[in-house]
């Protein structure tokens, strides 16, 4: 059942585009959005890739006005990654294109399973950010 929902989300995300980026780029979108002012490095550990992988990820969310690369002021050497104000906007009308596309299909649900649905997602949600932040921690370990 699990990857039967799975698979069926994947269609309802579909219908609401993540063009221009593809899902590799949105999810550094989605990495740099909570992690504001990140390195390359630690990116690149965050995706389980390489360094000139994700900075070609980079150059071209760059390239469309999403991701903005800055040097701070106290190591000019090292370049710091942003989200622009453009990539934010674009996740805002992604979450929202999203949502409605599953409200209309929750819409369908009897209220009272509704409900009970809500009630396991917050379970689910709390799980799945315990579990991504351990795993956020072993990797900061063997890094």
């Amino acid at each position: 059942m699990t990857a039967r929902a799975a698979e069926l989300l994947e269609v309802l995300w579909g219908r609401a585009s993540t063009a221009p980026v593809s899902a590799s780029q949105l999810r550094v979108l989605f990495i740099l959005e909570h992690n504001e002012g990140i390195n390359l490095r630690t990116l690149a550990a965050a995706l389980g890739s390489t360094p000139p992988s994700t900075s070609r990820l980079c150059d071209r969310l760059q390239a469309v006005g999403f991701v903005e690369r800055r040097t701070p002021l106290t190591n000019r050497r090292e370049l710091r990654l942003h989200l622009s104000r453009h990539g934010r906007a674009f996740l805002t009308d992604l979450r929202l294109r999203r949502e409605t596309t599953l409200r209309s299909v929750l819409d369908r649900m009897p209220a009272d399973r509704r409900a009970a649905l809500l009630d396991s997602l917050e379970a689910f949600c709390t799980a799945a950010a315990a579990a991504i932040h351990e795993d956020d921690t072993s990797a900061a370990r063997t890094a």
